[in-house]
């Protein structure tokens, strides 16, 4: 999430390939207990990484689903970066587990995540739209979508 703030849509992309690929780390600042050295922390001046290779691979999904629906909204693609990423803990899945004489208990699965990005398109700007950006905002859930929004407050 918080590594590729700030990246353009290709660089964040290409950085997550490279994560799969571990020949680039995600440096860990918080919950460092455990959490082994690696050179490759250094581009970041850190010393602690991992590849979470499940997870990057989550996250590149969703911003190949953010390019396409940007190209759909007529978003120039290559002037998109990720401005914004938060990742929430969602409701947890309900299974069983059965025990002796037909009884059962409550067991929660593992954590499931939900997950939100903005990207906004730096566009080139006149003294007139001096202020105004195209935002776009994915979200997992269609109905979550918020609208293309082309100017000040419309």
């Amino acid at each position: 999430g918080q590594a590729i703030k700030g990246m353009t849509l290709s660089a964040a992309k290409q950085y997550l390939q490279d994560v799969c690929d571990k020949k680039r780390c995600i440096v860990f600042r918080k919950y460092r207990g455990c959490i082994g050295r690696t050179p490759q922390a250094k581009e970041f001046k850190a010393t602690q990484g991992r590849w979470p290779v499940k997870s990057a691979k989550v996250v590149l999904g969703l911003l190949r689903n953010a390019e396409a629906n940007a190209e759909h909204k007529n978003l120039d693609t290559e002037k998109l970066f990720v401005e914004h990423v938060q990742v929430n803990a969602a409701q947890q899945g309900r299974r069983r587990t059965y025990r002796a004489h037909r009884n059962a208990e409550a067991n929660a699965e593992h954590k499931n995540l939900d997950t939100e990005k903005l990207f906004v398109e730096h566009v080139q700007v006149n003294a007139a739209q001096q202020g105004r950006r195209r935002t776009y905002r994915a979200h997992r859930n269609a109905e979550a979508n918020a609208e293309l929004k082309v100017g000040g407050d419309q």
